[in-house]
């Protein structure tokens, strides 16, 4: 790839937003990890339906982190590549948040706060000074 086709970022201190877009990522992944470590520790150690399936459900929450986890820190490095996976883990919270909140129980709290944080979090990714800071040229764009 030429260096025209991928800009380098901005030079100068990381803009406010980045860093809270990244901060927020994180506390997505750390969320997710905590929770996978929770129902696999349930799942070994407790009485589940299906240990099997408690075990890969914790696994696989654990392993899902990493997206949000990754990008927080190529967002915090000003890497262009980071925003991808960050936006796509805002869009996957979303239906999660909508599902939290159609629930009849202590999960609509949740469901509001992963949505805040969603959009929140869309809204700084999305954001023109973000997206300088990281070097992304938009359509049409890319001979400037």
């Amino acid at each position: 790839m030429s260096a025209e086709a991928n800009p380098a970022p901005e030079a100068g201190p990381r803009p406010r937003r980045l860093t809270y877009a990244a901060a927020l990522a994180a506390l997505e992944g750390l969320a997710l990890v905590v929770g996978g470590v929770w129902i696999l520790v349930l799942g070994l150690t407790g009485d589940p339906d299906d240990r099997q399936q408690a075990v890969t459900g914790g696994v696989t929450l654990v392993v899902l982190a990493l997206l949000p986890l990754l990008a927080a820190r190529g967002l915090l490095a000003r890497r262009s590549w980071s925003r991808g996976p960050a936006v796509i883990t805002q869009i996957m919270a979303l239906p999660v948040a909508y599902n939290l909140l159609q629930a009849d129980s202590m999960a609509i709290p949740a469901g509001i706060a992963l949505a805040v944080v969603a959009v929140a979090a869309l809204v700084l990714l999305l954001n023109g000074e973000t997206t300088r800071a990281l070097g992304i040229r938009g359509p049409g764009n890319a001979s400037q």
